[in-house]
This record gives C-alpha cells, structure tokens and sequence, in this order.
C-alpha cells in the first residue's frame, strides 16, 4: 500500500465506519492507485493523503474517545492532518471542527470559528401543519453558497443547487464568519450544513446516506486539491 495514495477514515470508536468508509470506497472506484483504510493508527494517518473524520452519538463522548485513542496520538495525527492535508468531517465529525457545542458544554477542536447549538423550535408548526420535531431526521435540500468566491466550494462541482440530503441531528453549526459556510439549509430556520475552510471541508448531512449526490460529494472530495 502507497501511504501517499492512501484515504486514512478515523476510528475512534464513534463513527458510522462501515457505511461511509463502503461510500467513501464506493466513490474511489476508477481512481487508480487510491486506497482507502479504516485506522485508528496515528502512523497511517500522519503518512496518508487526505483524511475522513466521521462522528455519531454525543459530541462530548466523540470528543473524549478521540482524545484518548493512542494516548492522544491520534489526535495530533488529526491536527496535523487538519493544518496541511485534505481533511473531510462527517455529521459530528463536523461538529467537532468548531470551537463549543451546547451538548454538554463541550469544547471542540477549535478548527474553525464557531459554535454548535440546539435547534429552538419547540411549539412551532412547519407549512403543512404538523410540529417540527428534534432530532431533524430526513432529507433536505442543499444551498451552495458562493462565500469564497464566485462560484460554491469545489467539492460541489457537479452536484446541482438545492440537491437533497440526508440529515439526523439535534443540534447545528452556527459559524462566526460566513465565508465558512461552504452549505445551508432550512429546518425551521436557515443554518449552515457545510463548512469549509483552505483544506478542509465538512458536512453535517450524511453523504454515505445520501443516494448519488452523496457519493459525488465523497468523490470530489477524492480528487480535491485545495
């Protein structure tokens, strides 16, 4: 295996591995020499090419797991990745990048400027009658913003505007500086789904639950050369 041809997706313990890393490795099909690897190992990361940070159930517990992998080791494999590698988060894998999550009052990784609060919708009704419920659960379209330029992020290239995607989640970035808003959509309110910033790009969607424009998300993200 060539580690610089290598995708590393993180295993802390509190991803939905199987199924992105069968998405992500559904979207390197064709790519010669890609290979994508499911590790915990800090070596692999800190040697691999580009990395995927999933995330699922409470911030607090992810953020503790990857802390504690290795030491701390896979951590700082992760920083290091994040300062100089195409680095992709998923659902609170997202999450995690800002600077603090309501959820427990947890400081997160501080990658981005911003924060994570709990949707406030309770009492209110959506358009056809019936009561917007938390966690949002299914599919939403997608705004691509154009706030790093004149055109939306690259790793949009090819998807169309308002495409949908697949959501499960309680709580939703809120980001101090627009131009890291890279996706937004409306649950009761307009927030950012995606986030970017030089060589990172997250989402809060599911793209490994998202049908075909899930999987042209991942693989513009394979090609991706901020």
């Amino acid at each position: 295996m060539n580690p610089a041809s290598t995708v590393a997706v993180i295993d802390y313990g509190m991803g939905n591995l199987r199924s992105v890393s069968q998405a992500v490795q559904h979207a390197a099909q064709g790519l010669e020499g890609l290979n994508v690897v499911v590790t915990n190992d800090p070596d692999v990361v800190h040697a691999a090419e580009r990395v995927v940070l999933p995330g699922q159930g409470a911030m607090r517990d992810c953020m503790r797991e990857l802390r504690e992998a290795h030491g701390g080791g896979l951590l700082e494999a992760v920083l290091n990745a994040a300062a100089r590698k195409p680095l992709m988060g998923v659902c609170v894998g997202m999450q995690m990048l800002l600077d603090h999550s309501e959820e427990q009052d947890t400081p997160g990784l501080g990658l981005i400027p911003g924060r994570v609060i709990r949707f406030r919708l309770e009492g209110r009704t959506q358009p056809d009658g019936s009561r917007y419920k938390v966690p949002q659960m299914g599919w939403n379209r997608v705004h691509q913003p154009a706030n790093q330029g004149d055109q939306p992020h690259p790793v949009w290239a090819g998807i169309p505007e308002d495409s949908y995607f697949y959501f499960v989640h309680s709580y939703h970035a809120v980001v101090d500086n627009l131009q890291h808003s890279a996706g937004e959509t409306d649950y009761g309110t307009r927030f950012t789904c995606a986030v970017a910033r030089d060589n990172i790009f997250a989402t809060q969607f599911h793209p490994e639950k998202s049908a075909a424009h899930g999987l042209a998300l991942y693989r513009n993200f394979l090609t991706w050369q901020p």
